[in-house]
């Protein structure tokens, strides 16, 4: 397999490499992609150096596969233009997920959706990625409803730049601000930029991508996120009503048995899901399962998961990952 990866240099395509060798994904060659300032560039891969290649040059190799980190404006330019020399694109942005000509994929709920036609993959936005995978099983067996989730957002989330802000903030040194305010000792109720009906980008792609990937525009969904000064992944405060009335140790069991899913939950042990417990691993964690006391059929929980790994890199992956075994690269 000819992997290229576009926006190797960045966070997220930092750790797109540290997964591909951590899972033995079967690379063959190597092309580490960027834009124009970081070619030439060395990056490390299982200890051997590669230089990087401008968008044109990762083109013209004609890659099997080509995982995209580079954001919105570089994918909507370039993605088709490595589609049409006949390499599939598996996309970290939102250019194109919600493209009712492409398919957003969640491997565990459905990779089953994927052909060879193809050619260009949009990965979904992290903080839906953990909330379907918890919701989709749950769904399937009682019918949601409605959906109000709050977001606890890492500061990884927004990048490079958002990190040094809480280190210099820490150190109490001035420096280059990613956000309007400290995020230090501060949470900021603003994920993105706002739309004109009051909510930003990031609670609006909470609300179509997960109608999107449940395949049901039926569901209420409403959505607050939140930018915390936290590293190690986004949290989310999930309520759920279904049509149908649950037993909560029938929804344990059911996420128990879930690919992907992990419950932590267990309150004689304080056991729950926290980010800097989820940092570094792959799964997503759920815990504080319980009814909602005011509202029948209706189910809390609190979803963590580490938003660069299974939020961002590790689903774009186990994309390729399918696509390799199911025959269709």
């Amino acid at each position: 397999m000819r992997i290229a990866v576009v926006g190797a240099t960045g966070m997220v395509g930092e750790v797109m490499l540290k997964v591909l060798a951590e899972r033995n994904f079967p690379v063959t060659e190597l092309i580490p992609v960027a834009s124009e300032r970081s070619v030439g560039k060395e990056i490390e891969y299982k200890g051997k150096k590669y230089k990087v290649v401008g968008m044109q040059t990762a083109v013209d190799m004609k890659a099997d596969i080509a995982l995209f980190s580079a954001g919105g404006d570089t994918s909507l330019e370039w993605a088709p233009k490595f589609a049409a020399a006949g390499t599939t694109v598996i996309d970290n942005s939102s250019a194109w997920r919600m493209d009712p000509t492409k398919k957003l994929i969640v491997p565990e709920i459905n990779a089953a959706e994927l052909t060879a036609a193809d050619k260009i993959i949009a990965n979904p936005n992290c903080s839906t990625i953990q909330m379907v995978l918890v919701l989709a099983p749950l769904h399937k067996k009682y019918n949601i409803k409605r959906v109000i989730v709050s977001t606890y957002q890492s500061i990884t989330g927004t990048g490079v730049k958002a990190v040094q802000q809480l280190e210099n903030e820490y150190a109490g040194v001035q420096g280059e601000m990613a956000y309007k305010y400290p995020i230090h000792r501060n949470a900021i109720p603003q994920c993105d930029s706002f739309e004109e009906n009051g909510y930003t980008k990031e609670e609006m792609k909470l609300v179509r991508e997960t109608k999107k990937i449940l395949s049901d525009n039926t569901i209420a969904i409403t959505a607050t996120a939140v930018r915390v000064p936290i590293v190690g992944g986004h949290s989310e405060a999930v309520n759920v009503e279904f049509s149908n009335d649950f037993d909560v140790n029938e929804v344990r069991n059911i996420l128990h048995h879930t690919d992907g899913v992990v419950v932590q939950d267990n309150n004689d042990t304080y056991t729950y899901p926290m980010p800097m417990y989820a940092q570094g691993k792959d799964e997503v964690f759920v815990g504080r399962i319980r009814r909602d006391e005011s509202q029948e059929n209706t189910l809390n929980m609190w979803i963590v998961a580490d938003n660069l790994r299974k939020g961002a890199a590790t689903n774009t992956i186990q994309i390729a990952e399918y696509l390799i075994a199911a025959k269709l690269v």
